[in-house]
């Protein structure tokens, strides 16, 4: 096939561009480069068409979507450090860029899977997260809940093309780790406790480490990607894309030193010092995998 995969530079983008090159398909990839880097193609560049560009401009995403068989739609602003300091380029390119993608898919019939985010769920205290939860979110003047909000428009928006004919499955990833991994990104937790153990710096921890997350190896993410993807059952659906084993951060701090050797220390700073006055977290973020399961075949190893 033709597939195209806007942020096919980014971290889980570039792994989902390898698996893709390695099938067989064509692939053609939209990336700014702003939170991806080209040294993450570097294994299918040769094999590929890459765009320099971002999914803002409507003309090169009409271009390219229309030549393509299937779209995988992963360029967003990404990361709470990268939604807290430039806000405002990370609503327009989750809205409007999204927005693009979506409109080509459906104006051209091609078959969309657009990739979500656990922040859907917001800070709802109830677990295990299924799907069709109500979303719990804080005020608008706390500017993490701008990703969650932007996201969940663009949900809203493809499943409201689905009604007149747009072929489309979402996926929401759960904390993805693995190599490429941006401290930026997703999962930048894990990123950031590499970076200090092997430096041999303080592992800076927030808060008193209770919080806890269910980290995803890359391999599953593309994974469940593809099975949504190519899943004719899936269609017009949402799938939380996740491990649901619960890690705390404070675990995760000493599994990282355990397994570096590392003789660094952990250190508790609080969330203000790193984010900023008015920060708010969600304590435990678990989902659901039920669906996944039955509907496309996928559970995360």
């Amino acid at each position: 096939m033709r597939v195209l995969v806007t942020g096919g530079a980014g971290y889980i983008g570039s792994h989902l561009v390898d698996r893709l090159v390695g099938m067989g398909h064509f692939v053609t990839v939209i990336d700014d480069l702003s939170t991806g880097f080209a040294v993450n193609l570097s294994q299918s560049r040769r094999a590929i068409d890459f765009h320099h560009e971002s999914i803002l401009n409507s003309n090169v995403v009409e271009r390219c979507v229309e030549r393509s068989d299937i779209v995988f739609h992963l360029a967003a602003g990404v990361g709470v450090q990268n939604i807290i300091q430039d806000p405002l380029r990370a609503l327009l390119v989750n809205t409007r860029g999204a927005e693009n993608v979506i409109e080509s898919c459906s104006r051209f019939q091609k078959r969309l899977l657009l990739a979500s985010t656990s922040e859907i769920y917001g800070k709802t205290n109830k677990l295990p997260m299924s799907e069709d939860d109500d979303r719990v979110l804080g005020s608008t003047t706390v500017i993490r809940w701008g990703y969650s909000t932007a996201k969940a428009l663009d949900e809203h928006l493809a499943l409201a093309y689905s009604t007149v004919g747009l072929k489309v499955s979402i996926v929401r990833y759960f904390n993805s780790y693995g190599p490429r991994i941006d401290p930026r990104g997703y999962g930048s937790v894990v990123a950031r406790f590499l970076g200090q153990a092997l430096r041999g710096e303080p592992l800076t921890v927030l808060g008193d480490g209770s919080q806890s997350r269910c980290f995803t190896y890359v391999d599953d993410t593309v994974e469940g990607t593809l099975c949504a993807a190519l899943s004719s059952a899936a269609e017009g659906m949402v799938f939380n894309i996740g491990n649901d084993a619960e890690t705390t951060i404070l675990d995760l701090a000493q599994i990282i030193i355990g397994l570096t050797g590392s003789q660094s220390a952990i250190r508790f700073i609080p969330y203000e010092e790193r984010f900023g006055r008015g920060f708010e977290d969600t304590q435990r973020r678990v989902p659901d995998v039920r669906r996944a399961a039955e509907v496309i075949g996928f559970r995360a190893g």
